[in-house]
């Protein structure tokens, strides 16, 4: 049988909807913006930031992309799901940051910075930024609200380790290198302005480049140990584990597998040793009551497999949700 959704999983995912929604309306806003302002005063910063906003509008769609993907339902050939679909197109969109918001801007700073042509209607990259700077900071407030929601007691940077949602976190580091970006072009236009040269323009769009390349760097970095099967957290283990060991027919409680298929889809397997007094039956009994209590206790735990030590007659014992 299939297993159901988690009772967590609708309002989780309503929430990353919701911020990768409010992130892509406002990013293509400002890339429009962006565009049209580097059109008219020929800066170097600007056309990094609309090309930064349009890669950033493009990555909006691959996450809506993967979350879509990802709630189709088991099959044959996917027994587990596709959850970690909305893995694979996060790591995809941190490929993106760093290919073509990255290496656009770079190209773009360098090229200024070897052909200088000055500035004109700098007012036009004033307004823009100004407004990019209330969309921008907009998104990313909510984009923050949702992800702290998620890890209050936390620290930054241990709450980004420890998430296992990608589509928040990964709004919330875009949105941030666009704040970082659209202050450095506010200064290189500000100094090109004030110094007549258009060297702090160009500078202006390389470091843009290697905030991108540096934010890309992380968001991979944290996409990969998702995509390669990484564990619940330590909390979520402990609880399972002083469960387990909480009931009378359990003895030993040996190791205890998880693994992330999606933010509210685990898997796990624990290797269990039971009260060798207990007749089949009543182990068969012990392990539904187990099962129904890490159900209750932790509702992202979609699939469980209790494997009975000594037991030659019942090696392995598992039961999808149903």
């Amino acid at each position: 049988m299939q297993p159901p959704a988690s009772r967590d999983a609708p309002v989780g995912k309503q929430r990353s909807t919701r911020v990768v929604w409010a992130a892509l309306a406002g990013n293509l806003a400002i890339a429009v913006s962006k565009m049209v302002a580097a059109m008219f005063t020929g800066s170097s910063a600007m056309w990094s930031e609309s090309v930064h906003s349009l890669v950033d509008t493009g990555n909006q769609w691959l996450l809506l992309l993967g979350m879509r993907r990802s709630a189709r339902p088991a099959s044959e050939a996917h027994p587990f799901g596709h959850g970690l679909e909305l893995y694979f197109w996060s790591f995809v969109v941190a490929v993106m940051i760093f290919g073509l918001g990255a290496g656009v801007s770079i190209y773009q700073g360098i090229s200024k910075l070897l052909r200088p042509e000055a500035m004109s209607r700098i007012w036009v990259n004033y307004i823009v930024l100004g407004v990019g700077i209330v969309f921008e900071g907009t998104v990313w407030l909510i984009a923050l609200r949702e992800f702290r929601k998620e890890s209050r007691r936390l620290g930054w940077i241990r709450a980004v380790r420890l998430s296992k949602d990608p589509a928040v976190f990964t709004v919330l580091f875009e949105d941030t290198a666009a704040l970082a970006g659209l202050l450095v072009a506010f200064i290189g236009v500000a100094l090109t302005q004030w110094s007549g040269r258009s060297l702090y323009d160009g500078l202006a769009s390389v470091l843009i480049g290697l905030i991108l390349a540096a934010t890309a760097t992380l968001l991979a970095n944290e996409i990969r140990g998702l995509l390669t099967g990484e564990a619940a957290s330590r909390p979520v283990r402990e609880k399972i584990r002083q469960l387990l060991c909480g009931h009378a027919a359990v003895r030993e409680v040996h190791r205890v597998w998880t693994m992330h298929f999606a933010p509210n889809d685990i898997l796990l397997a624990v290797s269990i040793k039971f009260d060798e007094r207990l007749s089949m039956a009543e182990l068969e009994d012990a392990i539904v009551e187990l099962e129904d209590a890490i159900r209750r206790q932790q509702p992202e735990i979609q699939r469980i497999f209790l494997e009975p030590r000594r037991w030659p007659l019942l090696s392995t014992t598992g039961r999808d949700a149903s």
